[in-house]
């Protein structure tokens, strides 16, 4: 299974249609920085599920800040990561992560890519796939009982 994870898109959906074109994902993942975006998203590629959260710019007072997925057995936390503090570190989402006993939190917030692997979690952070000069994304692979991630620049 190949998941795309996006986040920060901030308006941009043209280099977010470029990245699943690149990685013809089973599902795609929107951490939030503009909702719209992912629905606009949503309207190409109907035939993938899509799984968003509200980020800090998003007025969505009834859509849950966070959600946990569990996909082939691995326990995922999605979530744009402003409500961990995710820009000044990530001792807030650890604690979370272990009190959940997660394989990986996702989040965005930052604009900054991030694959860190603190015991059983992987943490990782797509970047902004709206950033102007440097857009980014990552790609989250189950296969095998295993969970992998890597974030990618799009050229």
């Amino acid at each position: 299974m190949d998941i795309l994870v996006l986040s920060d898109s901030h308006g941009a959906v043209a280099p977010m249609i470029r990245a699943v074109e690149l990685t013809a994902p089973n599902l795609i993942i929107h951490l939030g920085d503009c909702w719209r975006d992912g629905e606009r998203l949503h309207t190409h590629f109907p035939d993938i599920p899509l799984e968003q959260v509200p980020g800090n710019c998003d007025f969505r007072p009834t859509e849950p800040a966070e959600r946990l997925l569990v996909l082939r057995d691995k326990r995922i936390l999605l979530c744009h990561g402003h409500t961990y503090g995710v820009k000044q570190s990530l001792v807030t989402a650890g604690f979370a992560a272990e009190e959940q006993q997660l394989d990986l939190f996702l989040f965005g917030h930052t604009h900054k890519p991030l694959v860190d692997r603190r015991g059983r979690t992987l943490f990782l952070n797509p970047g902004s796939i709206g950033d102007s000069t440097r857009p980014s994304y990552a790609v989250v692979t189950i296969q095998g009982g295993q969970l992998d991630g890597r974030t990618v620049w799009l050229a």
